[in-house]
């Protein structure tokens, strides 16, 4: 079993990698000091397990455990944390186990056979959708075993293709494996549809106006070109623009 250990603690990190040392066929492929970092240790090594603390800088545990159900294949997650306040988010963000510092060799064990349970199970087509929870502060695109984390606030707009979205940001664009209707209900207060393929940040909308054709278009505070508004569209986002 390959771990990845995640805590901006390095005596903790060494810690926990002092138990896992006594338990036989696991072995630790990276730590990391923050979720960011997390993130890319996992795109890298494709481990079995992470373990997560969950109060650290930048990209919490949380959130890293969010991103990491999008994940194929998908880590199973236990969370290593000091507090147990954060037990219910950490099982909606479906967490194999949750264990409060200081991690006790038994419920390290314990944990550990709970994840090989997991791994069983997805072997025989176990779900592995993402959890619901609370709003990303970034999105996830994978680059040829690399990856890339977007600021929710710097997506200008968001773009349907096939299978993939195109994320159009402050510095360039991306492809991410999310469909536009989960990306739609997760970030429906940030974000409008105007198409059927095509989700714009609210605060992107400068205007509307009609083309030569009669088409209605959106006219984008960073955009390039207008964007098409789709007829069924169009009463509601001049409604949402009148709110703005």
């Amino acid at each position: 079993m390959k771990v990845v250990i995640a805590d901006d603690e390095p005596l903790a990190r060494e810690r926990l990698r002092g138990l896992l040392a006594s338990i036989q066929g696991v072995e630790v492929v990276a730590d990391a000091a923050d979720g960011h970092e997390a993130l890319h240790a996992c795109a890298a090594h494709h481990p079995d397990l992470v373990l997560l603390d969950i109060a650290m800088p930048g990209i919490d545990g949380l959130e890293a455990a969010r991103h990491l159900a999008a994940f194929e294949p998908r880590p199973a997650v236990v969370f290593c944390t000091a507090y147990d306040a954060h037990a219910l988010s950490a099982f909606e963000a479906e967490a194999i186990d949750y264990l409060v510092k200081p991690v006790r060799p038994e419920r390290l064990a314990a944990a550990i056979d709970r994840v090989r349970t997991f791994a069983a199970g997805r072997g025989q087509g176990a779900s592995s959708g993402a959890p619901q929870g609370q709003q990303r502060t970034h999105l996830c695109a994978r680059l040829r075993g690399s990856l890339r984390l977007i600021p929710i606030e710097d997506v200008h707009y968001l773009h349907a293709e096939e299978k993939y979205v195109i994320v159009h940001h402050a510095r360039g664009e991306d492809l991410i494996e999310e469909s536009l209707k989960s990306l739609e209900e997760e970030f429906g207060s940030r974000f409008v549809r105007i198409h059927r393929n095509c989700l714009v940040a609210r605060h992107e909308i400068v205007e509307l106006k009609r083309s030569p054709d009669g088409h209605v278009q959106a006219l984008l505070r960073h955009g390039k070109q207008p964007l098409e508004v789709s007829r069924r569209c169009v009463a509601g986002l001049r409604e949402t623009l009148k709110h703005l």
